[in-house]
């Protein structure tokens, strides 16, 4: 399995496994912004709709690959504020299901922390469904609670869950 980042044109080239990738873990009950059940046609247009960001340098897209398959993807967000460059938010951190408990989203989180950090961010955020097994990944890896706010978002069956802030402060390189 490799990990790489994926460049405007390797996304788009990619969207039909990110796709698959974003539908199944919507179909697992992950709250990742979308409710169940996800249409195929709407998952490839959502990523699809990354391409701009990817190429504007606003968004840092990486995917786990076992093959042509898409097995896991996590992404960097940056602001675009002048205040706020120092920072980037971790966002959409998925791993299929067939792949999950061998370590995988553990290595997607360094890669994106790692990648953070050579580019000069030490300030990490995110923000996730609270009691969801996400939490443990998060904690383990050394990020913090900030807090928690309720009914944040639904999750895929469309019930308001509350969600948790966590935060890490990066080394800087």
């Amino acid at each position: 399995m490799t990990t790489t980042r994926l460049d405007a044109t390797a996304l788009l080239g990619q969207a039909g496994e990110l796709a698959r990738l974003l539908a199944d873990t919507v179909a697992g009950g992950a709250s990742v912004g979308f409710l169940a059940p996800l249409d195929r046609a709407e998952a490839l247009a959502w990523w699809e709709g990354r391409a701009a960001g990817v190429a504007a340098g606003h968004l840092a897209v990486w995917a786990a690959l076992d093959g042509d398959r898409v097995t896991g993807t996590v992404t960097l967000a940056f602001p675009d504020k002048p205040n706020s460059r120092h920072r980037a938010e971790l966002v959409k951190l998925m791993v299929h299901r067939d792949a999950r408990g061998q370590g995988l989203g553990r290595r997607l989180l360094a890669t994106a922390e790692e990648a953070a950090a050579a580019a000069g961010v030490t300030l990490l955020h995110l923000d996730t469904e609270t009691d969801s097994p996400a939490e443990h990944l998060y904690r383990t890896a050394g990020w913090t609670r900030a807090g928690i706010i309720p009914d944040y978002a639904a999750d895929p069956a469309g019930v308001l869950r509350p969600t948790t802030v966590y935060y890490k402060h990066l080394a800087a390189r």
